[in-house]
């Protein structure tokens, strides 16, 4: 292996470099059970961000008009407790937030197929922790949803 392909394996991550050592992973959400593509798939890291934008951006114009009356910390402090609660109502009733239902996107227990309030819980304080959304599994799973034994897929 010459330095541009070491470099280049890097640049495209350790799926590719594991793919083009000759080992199969097959496609996102294949141990799961879960189709390739289409409704039923894991939802890729694209809408997956741009729910959670949307969602923070109408926790912070909730906290900013209703609570604080100004941006600062506090600001910041209360549109998190709202995307707490916002979160652990929304996606332990009836599966996705404001954002995650503008993207085509529903968070789903992996044994029975539909929202659990109790899951949602443990999903919702590990998200806002943060550090354990940062930390994707070979499936595209962040560690909040391998905790809580959930998915996020497309509608």
């Amino acid at each position: 292996m010459d330095n541009r392909q070491a470099i280049g394996s890097w640049l495209s991550g350790p799926r590719a470099a594991i793919e083009g050592s000759g080992a199969d992973l097959g496609y996102r959400g294949e141990q799961l059970g879960l189709p390739e593509d289409g409704p039923g798939s894991i939802a890729r890291p694209g809408r997956r961000i741009g729910a959670l934008a949307v969602d923070w951006a109408l926790c912070l114009l909730i906290a900013y008009g209703l609570i604080t009356d100004g941006y600062g910390q506090t600001t910041s402090n209360w549109a998190l407790l709202i995307f707490f609660v916002l979160s652990v109502l929304t996606v332990g009733t009836i599966g996705f937030t404001p954002g995650k239902r503008l993207f085509g996107l529903r968070v789903v227990d992996l044994a029975t197929g539909r929202p659990n309030p109790l899951r949602a819980l443990l999903r919702s304080v590990l998200l806002c922790v943060a550090l354990p959304a940062l930390i994707w599994d070979r499936d595209g799973r962040g560690l909040h949803d391998r905790l809580a034994r959930t998915v996020e897929v497309r509608v």
